[in-house]
């Protein structure tokens, strides 16, 4: 086709990010020596990713909570893992 353009996108989005976390498959692990938290996420192609929170004292943990922290730090890891991703095919 003459005259079109192909042009990459040059940006990971939010939709994106939410898309495999949503797709994802997770095991969540409460209380490890009664504060911490471990969650493993099978992300939609196989690839496993953990996650972890822990509190200072195990009289302050909160399951939701440090499950929350915890899915947090695997959505850090996903767009990371995406913009590796994004440059390569950039590159």
């Amino acid at each position: 086709m003459v005259g079109r353009v192909i042009r990459l996108v040059n940006k990971v989005t939010q939709e994106q990010i939410n898309k495999i976390m949503n797709e994802s498959e997770y095991k969540v692990f409460h209380r490890i020596f009664g504060k911490q938290c471990l969650v493993v996420a099978k992300l939609p192609n196989g690839f496993t990713i953990v996650g972890e929170s822990a509190c200072v004292d195990p009289k302050n943990y909160d399951e939701q909570i440090g499950e929350d922290l915890a899915k947090k730090r695997i959505e850090d890891k996903i767009w990371e893992l995406e913009g590796y991703k994004l440059q390569c095919s950039l590159s």
